[in-house]
């Protein structure tokens, strides 16, 4: 494509070739390692589910068993196989009896080989054919009612209580929502093992069950085939359950996933061993399903300046990339994340935020790229917040940004209000619709301000990440390049839960999926 900024794309080439060679030595050091998020996916995946006497869910029973006794390095998939050709029991029923404590996995004669493998298949082909299933339900529907255009109007629900949120969920929907996200309560990111049932009550915001998501799944295929369009539903996959969440939300048929690959390491204090392997499993998840992921680049301005470290979040953003490239993800599913947070009474904010709304644009052609709102700089005063929401949706529909997250006039007051997502909406439909054509209309001067910009902002990220790929990333992440947020690679929570893989292990589910439909 033709630069409308003139940029070299020489240079975004280069830039993303040291992006690869970055992913690249990551990959080298996921590829023998496993955890236990990774673990209890694949038990999820052998359709494993429910929750013991102590309420602990079961694929946390199995994966804690082995790992107290050492050997869950040779992975689930094979102690619960060679379970099932000895005993006869499904995966349920053999963990059922792990939790009631009258089957030792450990302690059961190694069939051979070809036994294993041969009553592990129809279970792997089970579980694919389901997630297979939900996403040609979902391209049904596109087919069929169609969906709104982009960018989609993205807006938040966050109640606490999953039957509240399908209220608020249906009523933003009919005033003109595309996407609805569940925000997570807080610190579930933190839990290493994922609640189980409907939930009632969350702290700002709703946990994140596999229950939870197949009651909005519901509510909104409903209120989507009353409006005639489709309503995508997203969630979080990132935290200490990342690929676990992911899979929950691949067999309920959800759309779009928060599922970076720094984000909690950098935010959450997540081990960025643990992350950086568990990201890898849960990205070749929602590359199967179909799903959009959304990373959190957009974080980095709350904590660092956004005019300075612009050329961090187009860093992180290539980084992105070319591990979700690995993990076989297309580029029409990377919702790669950048935001509108200068300080509003910066003198020509609004060209730089143009600039590099149109940089993203035009570096991720086929991303359906999520544009953030402005957050650090609403003062809880609505009527300049509103106006600053207003510049921000005028960026979006000109540039083409793909997910468009709705700011609200009350933003740094209070949890919004459904009036508050009817103006926000309104907002948006009345800027798309009267600006639509503008970036077709629309060409920058040379030399300009915004063509400067946007360029000095590439420079700045070739040259960080050549120095990234003199050190790696996790000497980068140490020295707290991104968000201005140092973290130790054998710190944070999750690192107890990363184990080599052994003799045994498999894990066939990787070749199945990875850049498969």
């Amino acid at each position: 494509m033709q630069s409308k900024l003139g940029l070299d794309f020489k240079k975004v080439e280069h830039a993303k070739s040291l992006a690869k060679d970055i992913a690249n030595e990551v990959q080298a050091f996921v590829e023998s390692k496993t955890t236990v998020a990774v673990e209890r996916t694949l038990c999820r995946l052998m359709g494993i589910d429910g929750v013991d006497e102590n309420q602990v869910p079961l694929p946390n029973v199995i994966v804690d068993d082995l790992q107290s006794k050492g050997v869950l390095g040779e992975g689930v998939l094979f102690y619960i196989a060679n379970a099932m050709v000895n005993t006869g029991l499904n995966p349920q029923e053999v963990a059922e009896k792990v939790a009631a404590g009258t089957l030792d996995l450990t302690k059961i004669e190694v069939a051979p080989q070809a036994e294993i493998d041969k009553i592990l298949q129809p279970v792997v082909d089970g579980s694919i054919a389901k997630i297979r299933a939900r996403r040609e339900r979902r391209e049904n529907y596109l087919n069929t009612i169609g969906e709104g255009p982009k960018p989609y109007l993205y807006v938040i629900v966050a109640t606490g209580n999953i039957y509240e949120d399908t209220v608020q969920a249906e009523a933003a929907a009919r005033q003109g929502a595309d996407i609805i996200a569940v925000i997570r309560t807080t610190g579930q990111s933190l839990l290493d093992y994922v609640p189980y049932g409907v939930t009632t009550e969350g702290f700002g915001g709703t946990y994140a069950t596999q229950a939870n998501f197949k009651i909005m799944r519901e509510a909104m295929d409903k209120v989507g085939e009353e409006l005639g369009r489709y309503i995508r539903v997203c969630n979080y996959c990132s935290g200490l359950c990342m690929p676990e969440i992911a899979i929950m939300g691949a067999f309920e048929g959800l759309d779009v996933m928060l599922n970076d690959a720094l984000y909690g390491i950098l935010f959450r204090d997540i081990n960025m061993q643990r992350t950086l392997i568990d990201q890898y499993m849960s990205r070749i998840i929602n590359g199967f399903a179909g799903v959009i992921i959304n990373t959190g680049e957009d974080n980095y301005l709350t904590t660092a300046d956004a005019v300075e470290a612009a050329h961090t979040v187009l860093a992180s953003d290539l980084i992105n990339e070319q591990l979700a490239l690995l993990a076989g993800l297309p580029e029409e599913q990377m919702g790669l994340g950048h935001a509108f947070e200068m300080d509003p009474m910066l003198e020509n904010g609004f060209l730089y935020e143009l600039a590099q709304a149109q940089m993203a644009r035009e570096i991720f052609p086929k991303a359906p790229l999520k544009y953030m709102p402005p957050t650090k700089f609403m003062t809880g005063n609505i009527f300049r917040g509103h106006l600053q929401d207003c510049l921000f949706n005028m960026i979006g529909i000109w540039t083409s940004q793909g997910l468009q997250l709705l700011g609200m006039p009350t933003e740094a007051i209070h949890t919004p209000f459904m009036s508050d997502r009817f103006l926000s909406i309104e907002n948006a439909k009345y800027i798309f619709n009267n600006m639509k054509s503008i970036g077709d209309e629309m060409e920058f001067k040379e030399g300009g301000i915004i063509r400067k910009r946007a360029q000095e902002v590439l420079d700045n990220a070739i040259n960080l990440l050549e120095q990234m790929t003199s050190i790696g990333l996790f000497n980068a992440l140490e020295k707290g390049i991104f968000g201005d947020v140092k973290r130790s690679r054998f710190g944070g929570k999750g690192l107890d839960g990363v184990v080599e893989k052994g003799a045994n292990y498999m894990n066939p589910f990787i070749n199945l999926m990875k850049g498969r439909k």
